[in-house]
């Protein structure tokens, strides 16, 4: 079957991010048999012209299309992304009679309602490796796609829960002689390529949507598997990699075994990842380093110890401190985040907070004010009792968590901070 595979992201909110999940569907799609073409719409001039033509072209009988992003988590100045990938897949509907399926991380999170709001015939939530594979099995037979793990159809309130890949050693990976990337995105001059090397995240923080993606149970690449395709991709010229596991260091055994594999690998790359400040030593960081590893994000969120306790953070300030100390004397670079305005947030706690971030005294502090809403979690609940959301608001169009004592407040005190200090941005 021919299957064309659109990844709709068209932002470079933090950083230019390439459609890895697509990417890992894209192989494993192209492995079973089918022909397949990877359309990637970051950074094009006309992007539904292109998408028209290689319509035309290749007469696709799926087209897949990846959301990664709903909105820009900006509550000052909100922007619904969907809007534009609506656009795209009704650029699809005019020019081919193809079958529409989504995906993606940013749909994987409101899968009803963004199906529902997109229009198109259906929808894959979680990973989509085996669970697209199977729909286009079915699809190939001229079966009814009912009864998939993970895929849900318009207007249906009737699914199947994602089925979770257990074993990820026996997945495909995407490799640059699959010719998986069409295009490449570049900051400060070099390109960054995302890696996965685990699935899931058990810290169950009361705003985070990553188990609605990728469930709580951590699934792990063997070391081995991931230093070969980074290897790979070395052959292929590419120096620069991004580690897009929500924590990298856990399970700290495992990110220890990764990073010594990858130093006795000896292949001369630099790259980052995201830290979760838990569960970190010296010698966990000191083979970090001699990895490659140059710049971390450190996700703090605050630096208010009640405030932690209410996201549901496993650490304490003493221990953010300590791991920065840590990853200063390796010299790894470091972003910390400050995330203002929820629960229990008051003028003295947010003082705290912008005191402990600013006496760490790291490279850069990404601050943001006011929490993204997410069905299904602790915050959703809070805000649900608190009577500043509906229980019934499904929460696609963007709602925050802002304490009402703060809202002039806040904005203006983190405006003032961040103009004594060029390192911070909001």
């Amino acid at each position: 079957m021919k299957v064309l595979l659109v990844s709709a992201n068209t932002e470079t909110i933090n950083m230019p991010v390439l459609p890895l999940g697509l990417g890992y569907v894209a192989a494993a799609t192209q492995i079973a048999g089918h022909d397949i073409k990877l359309l990637t719409l970051l950074d094009q001039k006309d992007s539904l012209l292109l998408l028209k033509r290689t319509v035309h072209d290749f007469c696709p009988g799926v087209i897949g299309v990846s959301v990664r992003n709903i909105d820009d988590q900006n509550m000052e100045r909100p922007r619904f992304l969907l809007a534009p990938v609506k656009n795209i897949i009704s650029e699809c509907r005019k020019h081919s009679n193809a079958i529409i399926v989504l995906g993606g991380a940013g749909y994987s999170i409101f899968p009803q309602e963004a199906l529902d709001y997109l229009g198109a015939d259906m929808g894959i939530q979680g990973e989509g490796e085996q669970a697209f594979l199977e729909l286009l099995n079915v699809l190939n037979e001229k079966k009814e796609p009912f009864g998939i793990p993970g895929v849900y159809f318009p207007g249906q309130r009737i699914h199947y829960k994602p089925k979770r890949i257990k074993r990820l050693a026996d997945q495909p990976v995407p490799l640059p002689n699959q010719n998986i990337w069409t295009h490449f995105a570049e900051q400060d001059g070099k390109i960054w390529l995302p890696v996965q090397t685990r699935r899931g995240c058990p810290m169950n923080c009361s705003y985070c949507s990553t188990f609605l993606i990728e469930g709580r149970t951590i699934r792990k690449y063997p070391p081995e598997k991931v230093v070969a395709m980074i290897s790979q991709y070395v052959d292929a010229d590419f120096k620069h990699f991004f580690f897009v596991d929500n924590t990298f260091n856990l399970p700290s055994s495992y990110a220890k075994s990764l990073c010594i594999q990858l130093a006795d690998a000896d292949l001369d790359i630099t790259w980052r990842c995201i830290l979760y400040p838990w569960k970190v030593d010296e010698s966990l960081v000191k083979w970090m380093a001699r990895a490659g590893c140059r710049e971390v994000a450190l996700g703090f969120e605050s630096g208010c110890e009640q405030i932690l306790r209410t996201m549901k953070k496993q650490f304490n300030l003493q221990e953010v401190r300590r791991i920065s100390h840590i990853l200063k004397d390796y010299g790894i670079r470091q972003m910390g985040f400050l995330l203002l305005g929820g629960p229990g947030e008051t003028e003295t706690s947010v003082k705290e907070s912008l005191f402990f971030a600013d006496s760490l005294k790291i490279e850069s502090i990404k601050v943001t004010v006011g929490i993204r809403i997410y069905p299904h979690t602790d915050l959703a609940a809070t805000a649900v009792k608190q009577g500043l959301i509906s229980a019934d608001d499904d929460l696609l169009f963007p709602k925050f968590y802002l304490d009402r004592k703060l809202e002039k407040w806040l904005p203006e005190t983190v405006k003032s901070w961040l103009a004594d200090r060029p390192n911070w941005v909001s």
